[in-house]
């Protein structure tokens, strides 16, 4: 539902600006709304589903992302349509920590923790294109305001059915870090709004720089309270572990590449080859298909024998090879010969990097950090995501003006110029790849290095002895 929820709206957005009457300069903050408090809160919600117990922050966050959406679908205006995906961010950011520490935490140390993170890998990673097809589906032949409507039939079923099923588990005695909450809840929400303002005005602009400015203090002010911290939001050595902190980066690098293929080539299939809305998600379901089979395959076969850096750099390369394939569209092209070759190893690497990296970045934690180590998985996603948008959406706009100022005798057509713009975005969607081929490589472990900790969660430290815990409480 989270993930759908990214890519379902936008193909509701022509139509609720059409019934809502709001400008295209400002849908933009239909999807910035949701970005920004998601983004923002993700810490936080992962913290205090450690602290409040992980089944009741599954349940509040389900129920509050059904109301949200409710609201959403029942907006009388633009202003309740924002505050609406705001909320449903917020609440997105409560429940997806939630879903995924509950995951690590009930097939602790069991046989069959591959098998539950391939399937959730799998479901995450396809979500963004069955949004895309359920969306034109809705929106087509219902509303546009079915596109919100349609998380109460995920979100209340599963909230009857968490609430009788999961086991309420042990929660810690509430203490939060709100000084490090404070940092990092202002500090990503700079971030991701630099790279939102970036998208909708230019680098240079003042408002961006600001924010970049501002994000770049705040974190650096984040890591430093956390590392004096008694209880800190983030304890860094869940970051500094070689395997997770690859993880994390594999995790954003997927996230800024797998954009280009969402976005351009939605407008290639719609716009180039006249598809319609419910077309054109019939058209990703190829890269679903190969999601679905490589993801479980992966984590119960592949994964425990070779590790994650072999199946990262394997998905890396996938997606190089995808992005090459992408790169060669032409205003004349047709889905099987130009589209349908490059959706399958994308898919099939977008597996292998989920996979591994939801897995393994939640590898080795202690039960108390559960939450906060998805979280951290979650942020490193909608970071990537953010950065995507943004910096291919400029490429993207550059490649589009050169091409229709080009001072060649023949002039380009817009057609012509559009295609060729998608092109260079998807050779920069190659590029971001290659970046992450290269780091996986040198900030992934070996196989055996990383595969140590395939048992499942730390147990705590060792306690101090009393009279130690009794100096430092007193200190």
């Amino acid at each position: 539902m989270i993930v759908l929820d990214v890519t379902i709206v936008n193909i509701a957005l022509p139509s609720a600006q059409q019934a809502l009457h709001f400008s295209t300069d400002d849908r933009q903050w239909i999807i910035t709304a949701y970005a920004l408090s998601f983004g923002s809160l993700l810490l936080l919600g992962g913290k205090l589903g450690d602290l409040f117990g992980r089944k009741w922050t599954f349940v509040a966050g389900l129920l509050g992302f059904a109301g949200a959406s409710a609201l959403g679908g029942l907006a009388p205006s633009f202003g309740v349509l924002v505050a609406a995906r705001a909320l449903q961010g917020a609440f997105g950011a409560l429940l997806a920590p939630s879903a995924l520490s509950l995951l690590t935490i009930t097939f602790y140390n069991s046989p069959d923790r591959p098998k539950a993170f391939g399937i959730f890998s799998a479901i995450a990673a396809s979500g963004t294109s069955v949004g895309l097809l359920l969306g034109g589906v809705l929106t087509q032949t219902l509303s546009w305001r079915w596109c919100l409507y349609v998380n109460l039939l995920f979100a209340i079923p599963a909230a009857i059915a968490a609430s009788r099923l999961v086991p309420a588990g042990r929660a810690e005695r509430p203490r939060i870090d709100f000084a490090g909450a404070a940092a990092a809840s202002a500090g990503f929400f700079c971030l991701v709004y630099g790279f939102s303002n970036a998208e909708a005005h230019a680098w240079t602009d003042a408002v961006t720089i600001a924010a970049f400015a501002a994000s770049a203090v705040l974190l650096a002010s984040f890591v430093f309270i956390e590392h004096r911290a008694q209880r800190p939001l983030l304890p860094l050595r869940i970051v500094a572990d070689r395997s997770r902190g690859g993880a994390y980066v594999s995790m954003a690098i997927v996230g800024a590449a797998l954009f280009s293929v969402f976005l351009f080539m939605t407008f290639y299939m719609q716009q180039t080859l006249h598809y319609s809305p419910v077309t054109t998600g019939l058209g990703f379901l190829p890269l679903t298909g190969s999601v679905i089979i490589v993801a479980p395959l992966v984590q119960t076969k592949i994964l425990p024998r070779l590790g994650p850096r072999a199946v990262i750099t394997t998905g890396m390369t996938l997606g190089i090879i995808a992005m090459i394939v992408f790169s060669r569209l032409t205003p004349g092209g047709s889905y099987p010969a130009h589209v349908l070759p490059g959706l399958i190893p994308a898919g099939a690497g977008a597996a292998c990097i989920f996979s591994a990296s939801f897995a393994t970045g939640t590898l080795g934690v202690q039960p108390g950090d559960a939450g906060v180590a998805a979280a951290v998985v979650n942020t490193a996603q909608q970071i990537g995501g953010s950065i995507g948008t943004s910096l291919l959406s400029t490429i993207f706009a550059g490649a589009l003006t050169a091409a229709l100022t080009s001072h060649s005798s023949a002039p380009t057509s817009t057609a012509d110029a559009t295609v060729h713009a998608y092109t260079v975005g998807f050779t920069a969607g190659a590029a971001i790849f290659a970046a992450g081929l290269l780091l996986a490589l040198i900030l992934l472990p070996s196989r055996h290095a990383s595969m140590s900790k395939s048992t499942g969660p730390a147990t705590n430290p060792p306690r101090a002895p009393a009279q130690a815990r009794r100096r430092t409480k007193i200190g």
